[in-house]
């Protein structure tokens, strides 16, 4: 498995819409909340693309989702919301050379379907956590800020998750790989 190296302050981080359409204030919200993490997002004008209920065409969609893997400027890539639509860019995604440039993508529910390609299909770890929608645009509210930075920004394992919501089910230990 190749793991994307940790991020580090001032790192560009690029924005993008592989699902769902999005409210323009969510979006400025958690770009607000990436600066104060000490990152640069980017992001250009398709990210704001309308096609019904999804994010813009899907061969704009995959276009900017690829565009931003392979700008070398970037250090990672953070998915605006997930909804409905990420599946579709799998096949215009299936000759990118990823592998070739590992980085961290971010997201949850739909673009699990993103996750687990880069995972299975590309040998990269993906890493399933807070999007710009309701997570980042809450602040420390709307996901654990440490956590979140102990598993992207530091380059050995994060170890034990330990938030006060969380509850064990069942102790003990366990290995193996973690998948959507």
């Amino acid at each position: 498995m190749l793991k994307p190296r940790a991020l580090r302050p001032g790192d560009r981080v690029a924005i993008v819409a592989p699902a769902s359409s999005f409210a323009r204030e969510e979006f400025d919200a958690g770009v607000a909340e990436l600066r104060r993490l000490g990152f640069e997002p980017v992001y250009d004008d398709r990210v704001f693309d309308r096609r019904e209920y999804v994010a813009g065409a899907v061969d704009v969609r995959a276009t900017a989702w690829r565009d931003a893997w392979f700008d070398p400027a970037t250090s990672a890539l953070i998915a605006v919301r997930g909804g409905y639509g990420s599946v579709h860019l799998l096949p215009h995604l299936a000759k990118a050379p990823v592998a070739d440039v590992p980085k961290i993508f971010l997201g949850y529910s739909d673009n699990t379907s993103l996750l687990v390609w880069l995972t299975l299909q590309r040998g990269i770890v993906s890493f399933h956590g807070p999007m710009l929608e309701s997570r980042f645009s809450r602040g420390s509210l709307g996901y654990d800020r440490e956590t979140f930075q102990r598993v992207v920004c530091q380059p050995t394992p994060a170890g034990e998750i330990s938030h006060p919501a969380l509850e064990v089910l069942k102790r003990g230990e366990a290995a193996g790989m973690l998948i959507g």
